[in-house]
């Protein structure tokens, strides 16, 4: 089948009388706002689509922290709405910049930046859908260019496993779209890390990530290039963060691209097969009235924060009263799953999940499905509103806490760590029907 690629990019960098206020990094209070409306590089949603014998296939890169599940869900239905395609044809992930602009809901405004006042970032939020909406029907409508697919893997040292696990992702899986006169018309690239190399800054950034598409289009003038997560959750820069490190990062990884772009790799193509679906996770919440009693005397005791934790630990403690005392609290949480099945041999298969997913699931899957050379997998798609931690964050393989897996020693039973700036009452439960089987059950199925 013949394959055409078509592109579009749409500025997302806000100004400061539009939304200064900055996500990536829980506040003590009131929020961390940018000093300049001129970003320290802008801010993108990037779409290409790329169209087998007519038919689309969209994916999108946002250069933003996470899409909250109220952006995604409606942008999606939008998206939908401009053409004749499915669920699994679209394809939506944000980079995970710590340097782009809070939105609602993710990280929770409230709870982890103290927000009160929120018609700022509600604006901005409204800004971001209609941008992805409006990326999405740019690319459809350009000029498209005919092209084959080929990909190869490199590689990159910039990360390391926070959390001191065996799992180092250092692989850089590209995806080229060459014209047919050899030259790159467009490319997809994935590396797992968290982009914080610039650190805690004041001026909006999409970090290494973004300076990595920079420097792989200027190096190369007809290409257009997209960055797509992998599973970074608990994946770090090495360094000390600065601009000069994030300036360092983009370079080493976009010059890798560069080379490995330079000559073909093997062919995929046809057939593309998407495919996308919601399971629940489930919570480790017992919803008895008793139970549920002992949960709020819980967060009771944190709200005056004799435990010296940080100011959102309070904040999420009054919210999540509130919500005990409403019942409106929820025991599982929906997270999306995609995938990506090209033709060739072996076959290539990207498959992408909700949350920040951690670097064992990558592991775990490139061990069955013939490594870097056979799957691509990657968290922070299409929405992102919890980490997605494997057993080993959980009890009872860890047993001291873990930010990534959600919980604290002090109060096991209740949300701690991420779970309290992402706003959830709890944490993952564990064991053969917890978060790590549901991943693990639900990737497999698809991925056959």
């Amino acid at each position: 089948m013949a394959f055409t690629v078509s592109t579009a990019k749409v500025s997302i960098s806000p100004p400061l009388d539009v939304n200064p206020y900055m996500a990536g990094y829980g506040t003590l209070d009131g929020g961390r706002e940018a000093t300049s409306s001129a970003p320290y590089e802008s801010l993108w949603v990037r779409a290409i689509v790329l169209w087998e014998n007519g038919s689309p296939n969209l994916i999108m890169s946002v250069d933003i922290l996470a899409l909250p599940r109220s952006i995604h869900q409606r942008a999606r239905e939008r998206i939908l709405a401009l053409a004749g395609w499915s669920n699994g044809d679209i394809l939506i992930q944000s980079t995970h910049t710590h340097n782009g602009p809070a939105v609602v809901d993710t990280l929770h405004p409230f709870m982890c930046y103290g927000l009160s006042d929120l018609s700022m970032v509600e604006t901005y939020s409204q800004h971001l859908e209609n941008d992805l909406v409006d990326a999405a029907s740019e690319a459809l409508n350009a000029s498209q260019t005919a092209v084959t697919l080929d990909y190869k893997v490199t590689t990159a040292s910039i990360a390391y496993n926070r959390v001191g696990l065996p799992y180092l992702e250092n692989t850089v899986p590209v995806i080229v779209a060459r014209k047919p006169n050899g030259n790159a018309a467009a490319v997809i690239f994935n590396y797992a890390c968290h982009p914080v190399a610039a650190g805690m800054r004041t001026l909006f950034d999409g970090d290494f990530p973004a300076g990595a598409c920079n420097y792989i289009e200027n190096t190369n003038p007809e290409c257009f290039a997209l960055f797509l997560q992998g599973a970074a959750g608990d994946q770090n820069p090495m360094g000390v963060p600065s601009w000069e490190l994030r300036d360092e990062y983009a370079t080493k990884l976009g010059a890798a691209v560069d080379v490995a772009m330079q000559t073909p790799g093997r062919s995929i193509g046809s057939p593309l097969q998407t495919s996308y679906q919601e399971v629940q996770i489930p919570l480790d919440i017992t919803p008895t009235a008793g139970n549920m009693a002992a949960v709020r005397a819980a967060y009771v005791s944190r709200l005056p924060n004799l435990d010296g934790n940080p100011a959102w630990y309070g904040r999420h403690a009054q919210v999540m009263i509130g919500r005990i005392d409403s019942g409106s609290y929820e025991t599982s949480v929906a997270c999306p799953f995609q995938v990506w099945k090209f033709g060739g041999s072996p076959q290539l298969r990207i498959g992408i999940v909700g949350g920040e997913l951690v670097s064992g699931y990558a592991a775990y899957f490139r061990a069955r499905f013939g490594g870097a050379n056979g799957v691509i997998v990657g968290g922070y798609g299409n929405e992102s509103c919890y980490y997605v931690p494997s057993a080993q964050f959980l009890p009872p393989y860890s047993s001291g806490g873990s930010y990534e897996g959600g919980w604290d020693p002090d109060h096991p039973g209740i949300a701690g760590g991420s779970m309290t700036v992402y706003g959830h009452i709890g944490h993952f439960r564990g064991g053969t029907t917890g978060v790590e089987a549901t991943v693990i059950n639900t990737l497999n199925s698809m991925f056959a």
